[in-house]
């Protein structure tokens, strides 16, 4: 039995990486998705990559930092499928930077504030009331290994995730019996793009710590192909890299669970990765 088949799932960040991934497997397991992304043309691609197939999907221009095109968003999505089941927080950015680079990160911190915790808190806002009303709904936000503890070079990017964490935790609180809240950790993927968003390369470190030497050495190994197969084998226990198509599973995991089960918090790692917290 399938429980993704007819809901429907709102996916903010769907117009690339790892929002698109995650469209598409929940499109592939019967749900009507509703993409959310500020990149038009990228949405429509990816729209276009679950109805090719036969899914249904539409993409609608919202900002998630702007609470009314968040709301908008929501009256659209219950105008055309009549309900919002899932809403998944997955728009974020990570500009690792230093202190000593505040000069160069100041405006990436400002907007990583306001996408990665207030946009989250936008989005939020704007299904809670119609999922109250429905009797049920299901918000999965997506925070970061970052959030666990403090490092050097993430101190702004993890506080935002830090900080999703948190409000996880507060809405589900609040929200027990009427709507199911999953906070997914997930650790490093590279391949998602997210990366692009960083500022100091360096700052990358912090999360590392000991194992830095280690690290850069089987990332290496891994980009140019000359370590061994089963670094980037997810059928072997020193799998090093996540994929993101192995965390969209997870979160298709998640969603597919009867109304009455909910998965609160869940971590996801490869075997062998080398991050410290």
């Amino acid at each position: 039995m399938s429980y993704i088949e007819d809901k429907v799932v709102v996916i903010t960040g769907m117009g690339s990486g790892f929002g698109r991934i995650v469209a598409c497997k929940a499109a592939a397991r019967g749900a009507c998705v509703v993409g959310v992304d500020v990149n038009e043309v990228e949405l429509a691609n990816t729209v276009n990559m679950i109805t090719s197939k036969g899914g249904q999907g539409i993409g609608l221009r919202a900002d998630v930092t702007d609470p009314g095109d968040m709301s908008a968003m929501v009256r659209t999505a219950v105008e055309r499928f009549g309900k919002v089941d899932v809403l998944v927080n997955n728009a974020g950015i990570m500009p690792l930077a230093f202190f000593a680079d505040h000069a160069q990160a100041a405006q990436a911190w400002s907007r990583c504030i306001d996408i990665n915790f207030k946009g989250v808190l936008n989005g939020i806002c704007a299904v809670y009331d119609q999922m109250i009303a429905q009797g049920a709904g299901h918000i999965i936000n997506l925070s970061s290994i970052y959030g666990n503890y403090p490092v050097k070079g993430a101190a702004v990017y993890g506080a935002t995730k830090a900080a999703v964490s948190f409000m996880s935790e507060a809405l589900r609180q609040e929200s027990q019996g009427r709507i199911k809240v999953t906070t997914v950790r997930p650790t490093g993927i590279p391949s998602t793009g997210i990366a692009s968003g960083v500022v100091n390369f360096e700052a990358g470190s912090g999360i590392t710590g000991v194992n830095s030497d280690k690290f850069f050495e089987r990332f290496s190994g891994i980009m140019d192909g000359s370590g061994p197969k089963a670094w980037s084998d997810p059928n072997h226990i020193e799998y090093f890299m996540l994929a993101p198509e192995e965390l969209a599973e997870q979160i298709i995991y998640v969603m597919d669970q009867p109304w009455g089960v909910s998965i609160s918090d869940i971590t996801v790692r490869a075997s062998g990765d080398l991050y410290v917290i």
